[in-house]
């Protein structure tokens, strides 16, 4: 902008819209050269800060007074490199922005409150179960004892250790519908 034009607008303190456009048309491409630089190369961020910049200079007429300097563009580079500062430290001060390829990509961790649920039913299933039927199933699949191992222990034959580990594992299924509705 040259000396000798006036930014404001009378009625409302403004700077008029036709001047605002002449700022942009004569300091537009060195303000998008600076803040291209400040940006690291990012031509939507620049842009952004462009019409941030003068956004300012509409807010602030008072600042671009022709008669008090020969150029704006001094004005409008310090203003413009501050908003990039400024950006630049905001973007610092939060956690980076992640896409939705990253998230999609994630391990997916396992509930916890969902297995704490399921061990709270089984044992209360277990519960339901006769004393000989919850001995063995204890030993077999808790323990991890084998046949021969849990027969040994109980003092009964192996084949009847099979026959109540097959036994208490239906009563469970009876008790947990919701767990094993496909083994039934």
């Amino acid at each position: 902008m040259t000396a000798g034009i006036t930014l404001t607008d009378t009625a409302n303190g403004t700077t008029a819209e036709h001047e605002l456009a002449a700022l942009q048309r004569e300091h537009g491409r060195p303000l998008f050269a600076l803040l291209l630089r400040l940006s690291d190369g990012d031509r939507q961020r620049a842009e952004d800060l462009v019409q941030e910049t003068l956004v300012r200079a509409w807010q602030h007429p008072e600042a671009l007074r022709a008669d008090d300097f020969d150029s704006v563009r001094p004005w409008l580079l310090t203003v413009a490199r501050r908003l990039a500062i400024d950006a630049r430290r905001a973007r610092q001060a939060r956690p980076p922005e992640v896409g939705d390829a990253v998230l999609e990509n994630a391990p997916v961790c396992a509930d916890h409150a969902e297995r704490a649920t399921a061990a709270l039913d089984v044992r209360e299933a277990v519960k339901t179960l006769t004393p000989e039927h919850r001995e063995v199933l204890v030993l077999v699949y808790f323990q991890g004892a084998s046949v021969a191992e849990a027969a040994a222990a109980l003092g009964i034959p192996p084949g009847t250790v099979k026959s109540r580990a097959y036994y208490a594992l239906r009563a469970m299924r009876r008790v947990l519908p919701g767990y094993a509705a496909d083994l039934r």
